[in-house]
């Protein structure tokens, strides 16, 4: 089972390339790409552990002269400050222009790596091996790079698509369960924003929550069909001008829930899983969306694991405040998207914080 998408951009467009056991095939995949020879390879200890040095021979195989870096894991290390020890590795390494950044981990070593290449030398290669079910999914299409603001999620960053984005399901199996839901829910994402035929067979499926669960040919299908959902948006806007800002649902209340817990009690997928259950309900609010349709969703939701209620710690008042610090505020309106119907969302302006005030305090 394998499978190759093509984002298809006006400048530069790329393939990813999907096929259980790929990763021993790397060195070979990015010769095709036709990149420097020079390789600053960036994960973190455990991914690294698992995976390093199988990248590392696949690259050096190919010709490839390769350095390598591990970063801390976690989001609360998704810092300038991690960006600034990936300058002082460059700079050592001396990398070029012509050079390349792998990264090879989940997306919060995809993001930082990319907005490094992004920023090093005003813009060098990077191609990205992502290793959990978010990450492939989701975070290491399309370009989005950056790092937290201790303010704000991903408010520091730049736009800088990868060369390449190799995908080897086979990786999944040493990812620790609850990474895997979290990854669920950006695939939930899909189904719900563009995809009916991907949320029936969700909805389909007996068990979501743990990997050993799925059968490939099913995790083949939501890489898949995940990844082309991303291509299509990606190729049709690459830098959010319009279409492109579905792909944040759920995003809008679960990046105010992320910092307000400083990053440290959700994954950004069960946030986001918090933010599908809000924006569905503020949906039926508005009457946008009929009430058993956000209970379908809900009911996939919580099918795959993820919290779907509120700690009672954060405040109301707080999230409402910190929606404001949202990257797609507009002439100081939050722009939320919400669905309409399963697989059909719109954007607007128009919600009023009464009805967010409400639907949150229902999620307690």
């Amino acid at each position: 089972m394998s499978s190759v998408i093509k984002v298809n951009l006006p400048e530069q467009s790329y393939e990813i390339a999907i096929a259980p056991g790929s990763l021993d095939q790397l060195g070979e995949q990015m010769s095709g790409v036709k990149l420097g020879q020079k390789v600053l390879l960036v994960s973190n200890p455990m991914i690294f552990k698992h995976y390093g040095e199988r990248a590392i021979a696949s690259l050096k195989k190919a010709g490839f002269e390769v350095a390598s870096y591990n970063l801390p894991a976690g989001e609360r290390y998704k810092t300038l400050n991690s960006i600034q020890k990936l300058y002082d590795i460059a700079l050592e390494n001396r990398l070029e222009r012509s050079s390349t950044m792998v990264a090879l981990g989940g997306g919060v070593i995809g993001d930082m790596v990319g907005f490094a290449a992004a920023t090093w030398l005003r813009g060098i290669n990077v191609v990205q091996v992502p290793t959990s079910l978010l990450a492939m999914v989701d975070s290491a299409i399309g370009g989005k790079t950056g790092v937290n603001h201790p303010h704000g999620k991903n408010l520091i960053g730049a736009f800088h698509q990868p060369r390449f984005v190799l995908i080897d399901p086979e990786v999944l199996k040493t990812l620790p369960a609850r990474e895997f839901r979290a990854g669920m829910a950006e695939v939930i994402k899909y189904g719900v924003i563009w995809d009916t035929e991907l949320f029936d067979q969700l909805e389909a499926s007996k068990h979501l929550e743990q990997l050993r669960y799925v059968k490939a040919e099913l995790i083949q299908n939501i890489l898949t069909r995940s990844c082309q959902a991303k291509a299509d948006v990606v190729s049709k806007d690459e830098k959010e001008a319009g279409l492109r800002a579905i792909l944040n649902y759920g995003h809008t209340i679960g990046h105010a829930v992320e910092s307000l817990t400083e990053y440290r009690m959700f994954k950004h997928g069960e946030a986001v899983g918090i933010g599908m259950v809000a924006a569905g309900q503020i949906a039926v609010e508005l009457g946008l969306w009929q009430a058993a349709d956000t209970e379908r969703q809900n009911a996939l939701i919580k099918k795959a694991g993820l919290p779907t209620k509120l700690p009672a710690n954060i405040e109301i008042a707080a999230i409402i405040d910190a929606l404001q610090l949202d990257k797609k505020v507009k002439s100081g309106k939050v722009r939320f998207v919400l669905p309409t119907q399963i697989g059909v969302v719109k954007v607007t302006d128009e919600v009023p914080p009464d009805t967010i005030s409400q639907v949150l305090a229902s999620m307690r």
